[in-house]
């Protein structure tokens, strides 16, 4: 892209990749820089992986794919003196997820040899605060998501609160190089400097969400990669500095319906982001301009909170169904396993709790009821999966229920017949504490009373 087709002044952001530790090329880095940005963000949580991550404290990316991200953009964002901010750090975004982060930003940093201003924001919050405000009426379910009572938040055993892009443009005002956050919106990440230099928020907050997941709003993204943004007054142009890469109108629009319930209408906890009106223009083969779109702010400033608790734990049993007789029958010969497994189960387990779950992959092992195509395939992958309070009591009932699906009969097989061809020996694998979100709610506070801040010089 030419640069020169930018308007001058224009506040110019980067994101190194789509999250920390999925990776990036050293030569995207390299020309994204060659562009000066004024500042480098890379998100690094999700909860697309469900909640254990958040519940254990543990990243989706491992040590070596972490240290190595922060490493080369820590550097870059050194050598041209500009912030780094990251965030929902270690994937869940919660204090132990955030100590892991931390942890691998000073081997990073060590590696750097620069010494820098780091800003800390911890986004967890205390169950039982939150149980408080749920009875002064301060918390509310967001839409799927069940009504709560205090008992229900205090039973959760990790909670975090999602910040705004206020809490990160307050520490980059008070002077910090790198910016490490807790769980905190994916745009924040990438509207705070922007509007703190005073970029319209329509702009501001739309060309971040095109940022936060790097290079996803190209035509063809082959691998993880960055993506940059030119913040105009009248709205913005993204590019990608990969060369191999390109934006097209119609992917930089389509990305908007990627992970939002609305393609229009995206809320963030200050407001809504309106993109009714938003126009995509290209500026050359590789180039988009957006412009049009408009931000509404909230009456009631909000942060959406997601909490975790223990289920139970679990174990598996996968096993491999060619037969077609069976085929031909699977819905009737798998109630027969689950009654034949549940009496059996009842009587050596009496009245201890558990669930027993039937995937059957292969027909029906993604969408379930909603299939709409009901012939099994000429062979079924099929899943038992068995939840209980302790490890070891969920083994031994997968035991029970594999044995007999490994044997259950079918009326055209005479004798002792054997089903399922096991994936795994031994075939029953643990899968150890299982955890659910008990917490997809709003609470109603202000930009800064859940997040706390703390700076520190890191002296590598």
């Amino acid at each position: 892209m030419s640069v020169s087709s930018v308007a001058r002044g224009a506040v110019k952001a980067y994101a190194g990749t789509g999250m920390l530790g999925s990776g990036f090329a050293e030569s995207s880095l390299r020309q994204a820089m060659a562009w000066s940005p004024d500042f480098i963000g890379v998100d690094a949580g999700s909860t697309d992986g469900g909640p254990s991550y958040l519940a254990s404290g543990t990243s989706m990316f491992g040590e070596g794919s972490t240290t190595r991200d922060l490493e080369m953009l820590l550097r870059a964002a050194q050598d041209a003196g500009v912030p780094l901010v990251i965030g929902s750090a270690g994937t869940g975004g919660g204090d132990r997820n955030l100590v892991w982060t931390r942890e691998r930003l000073g081997e990073a940093a060590r590696r750097v040899g620069k010494p820098f201003r780091l800003a800390t924001i911890a986004s967890q919050q205390d169950a039982r605060e939150v149980a408080r405000a749920l009875r002064e009426g301060r918390v509310r379910a967001l839409p799927g998501a069940p009504d709560v009572q205090p008992e229900d938040v205090e039973s959760c055993d990790t909670v975090v609160a999602m910040m705004g892009a206020e809490p990160i443009a307050e520490a980059l005002a008070a002077g910090a190089d790198v910016v490490l956050c807790g769980r905190a919106s994916d745009a924040a990440v990438f509207a705070a400097l922007p509007l703190a230099r005073g970029v319209d928020a329509g702009a501001a907050w739309h060309a971040a969400k095109v940022l936060e997941c790097g290079a996803a709003a190209v035509t063809q993204r082959a691998h993880p990669d960055g993506m940059f943004a030119w913040l105009e007054a009248d709205g913005f142009v993204v590019a990608p500095p990969n060369p191999a890469f390109r934006c097209t109108p119609q992917s930089v629009a389509a990305h908007s319906l990627y992970e939002n319930a609305d393609p229009f209408w995206l809320r963030e906890p200050s407001g809504t982001l309106d993109l009714t009106g938003a126009r995509y223009e290209a500026v050359d083969e590789r180039s988009v301009r957006v412009m049009g779109t408009r931000f509404e702010p909230a009456e009631t400033y909000t942060v959406k909170l997601e909490g975790t608790r223990l289920r139970g734990h679990r174990s598996m049993v996968a096993g491999a169904i060619r037969d077609p007789y069976v085929l031909a029958q699977l819905d009737d010969w798998l109630a027969g396993v689950r009654e034949e497994g549940t009496r059996r189960l009842d009587q050596s387990f009496a009245g201890v709790p558990y669930d027993l779950v039937v995937r059957q992959y292969g027909r029906r092992g993604v969408l379930g009821a909603r299939e709409p195509v009901v012939e099994p395939s000429h062979e079924v992958l099929v899943v038992f999966e068995l939840t209980a309070s302790e490890q070891g009591i969920a083994h031994a009932m997968a035991d029970d229920v594999r044995h007999i699906a490994l044997h259950h009969p079918i009326p055209e097989w005479h004798g002792l017949i054997t089903v399922l061809a096991h994936a795994h020996s031994p075939a029953v694998i643990d899968l150890g504490p299982v955890h659910e979100f008990a917490l997809n709610h709003v609470l109603e506070t202000d930009a800064h009373a859940p997040f706390r801040t703390h700076i520190e010089t890191v002296r590598p």
